[in-house]
């Protein structure tokens, strides 16, 4: 079995400090829209734009975050296997996954 890399841990730490944004814009978008519609949540009594406004600012914003994040962990997946294979999928993204949104834990556990 393969190890998950070192270099894959910090590339991911460094890539949830700016993650950040992203994931609240996806935060703030459930709330007020679709959890607010099936009753779970009471969303923003301010706010009365509706959801185009934040699809064509946030979701620029996420999708560029999500295709730089794959794009750096493919080039790091594929250079810390040994003998030149990549490190196996099933551990690799999982964990990449929880690292870059460690950040954003850390954040939500101080407040």
């Amino acid at each position: 079995m393969r190890t998950y890399s070192p270099a894959a841990a910090v590339v991911n730490l460094v890539l949830g400090l700016p993650a950040v944004v992203p994931v609240w814009l996806l935060w703030y978008f459930a709330v007020n829209w679709p959890l607010k519609a099936l009753g779970w949540t009471v969303g923003e009594p301010t706010e009365n734009d509706g959801p185009l406004p934040w699809l064509v600012l946030g979701g620029p914003v996420v999708l560029a975050s999500a295709a730089l994040w794959w794009l750096a962990n493919e080039g790091v997946r594929r250079r810390a296997g040994r003998s030149g294979r990549p490190v196996g999928g099933w551990v690799y993204w999982p964990v990449s996954a929880g690292l870059t949104l460690l950040p954003t834990g850390v954040l939500i556990g101080m407040s």
